[in-house]
């Protein structure tokens, strides 16, 4: 890892510019880790898993030489709570201690394999940028949302006390936003408050490094995960971008992500699509921030990266290939959404790739190798 001994001597991620000391070295102060997302603890509810990791599956990742493994997790996902009705804020605290051990079981394996963890709640008390799950109150707005955060954050701290940051991170929380109704996928979407991001950010920070001071902590970036966050350069704490810029090539004819995906453009890369012409240059304008972020000393990785499986497979690797050449230029790593699925390099399911058989698995060669050149 690029700056592994860096990141194992405890050097703040946040820059000494921002500190008022002399100015700092260039470098990200991340290591460029490469992995994926694995989506074991997803869902809000543990009896659906999606695509269960298997040791086989950190073991080629290894031998392939990447190195990073984000967990996504739904807080719901390891409680004991009634899951025919709405949680109460109470229930937000009933930790079944099994699911727990579950998580950890999978750290251990990939701790095994030589991978850092990221552990991540995709789904926080308060919010999600998904909606299917009933929130009693607001992270953003609501003190006892914060509590409840900082609560779940000081547990996982607690539990990985003495690891050291080389194997394990906390990232806070996926891909923040306000949104007007929490259930409505598709509900108008504005930034977090600067203001109330620094608020959050900085208490759970402090919740985990009560367990341990040189504990890695990671805040993907505001209007979910797209622009940096100023407010919190000054916290020692890493900031995470994404890799999915324009929507329109990596989640062409999503519905989730779009009200009508049926009646979206062919994309094209770089291409007139619509009325915007798509190109390298409109990544470099995008990145330039998080390049920015970089270069005054904070610590920059991608979390989520990668396209869904309707994207057309040449387009969709001419776009890719861009992006992670500005990413890795700039010494970024990144991690694909996903490793086994629609945005994998196993079984991603598209109609346009000749894919080759991998111990009973379809594997997307041509994606795969993109990845590892980067």
């Amino acid at each position: 890892m690029k700056n592994a001994a860096v990141l194992a001597a405890g050097v703040g991620l946040a820059g000494s510019t921002a500190l008022g000391a002399e100015p700092v070295k260039a470098g990200n102060k991340l290591p460029r880790w490469k992995g994926f997302n694995f989506l074991d603890f997803f869902s809000p509810d543990p009896a659906v898993n999606r695509n269960p990791t298997t040791e086989d599956y950190f073991r080629w990742m290894a031998d392939w030489g990447f190195d990073f493994v984000r967990l996504p997790m739904a807080y719901p996902h390891y409680l004991s709570i009634d899951r025919t009705r709405p949680i109460t804020p109470e229930e937000v605290y009933h930790i079944d201690p099994q699911a727990v051990d579950k998580i950890d079981a999978l750290v251990d394996l990939a701790h095994k394999h030589k991978l850092h963890v990221s552990l991540n709640l995709h789904r926080a008390p308060g919010y999600c940028v998904n909606a299917g799950f009933h929130e009693p109150y607001n992270l953003w707005t609501d003190q006892a949302a914060l509590d409840a955060f900082c609560f779940h954050w000081n547990m996982w701290a607690k539990r990985y006390k003495n690891v050291s940051s080389k194997k394990i991170s906390f990232d806070l929380v996926n891909e923040p936003g306000m949104r007007e109704d929490m259930n409505d996928q598709h509900s108008k979407r504005s930034s977090v408050p600067g203001a109330a991001y620094r608020k959050v950010a900085k208490a759970a920070a402090e919740a985990i490094r009560r367990e341990n001071r040189k504990h890695l902590v990671i805040a993907d970036g505001n209007d979910t995960g797209s622009t940096v966050i100023p407010e919190i350069t000054d916290l020692n704490i890493a900031q995470s971008c994404r890799g999915y810029h324009p929507g329109i090539i990596s989640h062409y004819k999503a519905p989730w992500a779009f009200k009508e995906p049926d009646s979206l453009p062919e994309p094209l890369w770089p291409g007139q699509v619509g009325d915007k012409y798509l190109s390298r240059q409109m990544l470099e304008d995008f990145y330039k921030p998080w390049i920015g972020l970089v270069k005054s000393g904070v610590g920059v990785h991608c979390g989520e990266c990668g396209g869904w499986n309707k994207t057309p497979h040449d387009v969709f690797l001419a776009w890719f290939g861009d992006v992670l050449d500005i990413l890795s230029t700039h010494g970024i790593g990144f991690a694909l959404w996903e490793f086994k699925g629609a945005f994998g390099v196993l079984d991603s399911g598209r109609a346009d790739v000749q894919y080759e058989d991998w111990y009973g698995h379809k594997l997307d060669r041509k994606l795969l190798d993109l990845m590892r050149k980067a």
